[in-house]
């Protein structure tokens, strides 16, 4: 009964040290990723964003992305829409109040779909101290080892309400709000394998 039970312990860490050791860690490629955003205005254009400064980590199990541990953390002061003065209103109270606020973070999952190389990113998005579930697409558009590196390439693509977020400044016009409730995310993202 004893010899069953070493053979059992044996075979139970011998498999925790495999997962252990199957886990890869991901990194972004900051040269080749964009975490973008737009917006409605006055109800009839889009004004695009983006952030500058962020951390994107990843860790799989070496196979493949399904069940992969995804954190995103954002310098919400480098929020950037090519207009300096819209800039400055956009990290004021009106809207992220990064002063207070200073990151926008995002801890989730990568869980697989019927349709190969898509996934569902769920998980918690944090923006002003609010914290909400949300449910972000993604295909992932390859693997490759190039230029001294292994590569995976990504589109992210969601939409979110920034009034869940306290983000409510909402002056109106005749047609509506001038700025919309809805918010698109559109993320392009190349991780490095982190090497060892």
């Amino acid at each position: 009964m004893k010899t069953l039970a070493y053979i059992f312990l044996f075979v139970f860490n011998l498999h925790a040290i495999n997962l252990v050791a199957q886990e890869t860690k991901w990194v972004a490629d900051k040269a080749h990723t964009k975490v973008k955003f737009s917006a409605t205005h006055m109800a009839i254009s889009e004004v695009d964003g983006k952030f500058t400064d962020y951390d994107v980590e990843v860790s799989a199990d070496g196979k493949d992305f399904g069940g992969a541990n995804v954190k995103v953390t954002i310098d919400a002061k480098s929020i950037d829409t090519d207009n300096s003065k819209r800039d400055e209103h956009l990290r004021s109270d009106d809207f992220l109040s990064v002063t207070e606020y200073p990151e926008i973070t995002f801890t989730g999952e990568l869980e697989e779909t019927a349709t190969k190389g898509e996934y569902n990113l769920e998980g918690v998005l944090t923006i002003r101290g609010v914290s909400k579930k949300e449910v972000l697409h993604v295909k992932h558009n390859g693997t490759v080892e190039a230029m001294g590196a292994v590569r995976a390439g990504f589109k992210i693509t969601g939409t979110i309400d920034r009034f869940d977020y306290n983000v409510d400044w909402n002056k109106t016009f005749t047609s509506g709000l001038v700025v919309g409730k809805k918010i698109d995310i559109v993320c392009d993202i190349e991780l490095n394998k982190a090497k060892e």
